[in-house]
């Protein structure tokens, strides 16, 4: 019998410059992840929740609040990203270039621009990538370059953390 530890994402040593990852899940918005968002993250900006309101802006209709989209581009690189990452180095160059509407769904995908070991971790690298966020119809609606520190497939910290059942093994 194998047991087979739970594993998920890449390592600093999986990472190639030049490789694109179209990430695998899409997230469509509704009407209340954008409202809660908003009233969560305190922003009064009547676009955002007031139909009526929003009615009378260029858009013509509620824009989905950057914050949540970005949040959401963010999200859907993890898988392939950064779902080994120790941490988040930077974000640069953020860029909204296509308002996100309600009902929208979002898409991901990342370029492998840069990495390198870490000077100061042993168990860990940087990697650098430039993501962008589309939309169903394929717009560009936003784009940035992040810097992650990410586990080396060796690192001891991200393994052994599944608890072992009282019960006894399957």
């Amino acid at each position: 019998m194998t047991v087979h530890e739970p594993s998920i994402g890449r390592y600093y040593e999986d990472f190639t410059i030049g490789d694109v990852y179209q990430h695998p899940m899409g997230r469509t918005i509704g009407e209340s992840d954008n409202t809660w968002f908003t009233l969560l993250t305190m922003n009064t900006n009547q676009n955002h929740f007031n139909a009526h309101f929003a009615a009378k802006a260029p858009t013509g209709k509620i824009i989905v609040n950057s914050g949540l989209s970005v949040a959401i581009v963010l999200g859907l690189s993890v898988i392939d990203v950064s779902q080994t990452a120790i941490m988040n180095l930077g974000w640069d160059g953020i860029k909204l270039t296509h308002p996100v509407f309600v009902g929208d769904t979002l898409y991901a995908e990342s370029k492998v621009t840069g990495k390198r070991e870490s000077k100061s971790r042993p168990y860990a690298g940087i990697v650098t990538c430039y993501t962008r966020g589309l939309n169903q119809d394929g717009d560009e609606v936003m784009s940035w370059t992040r810097t992650v520190m990410v586990y080396k497939r060796d690192a001891p910290h991200d393994k052994g953390y599944f608890p072992q059942a009282k019960t006894g093994p399957l």
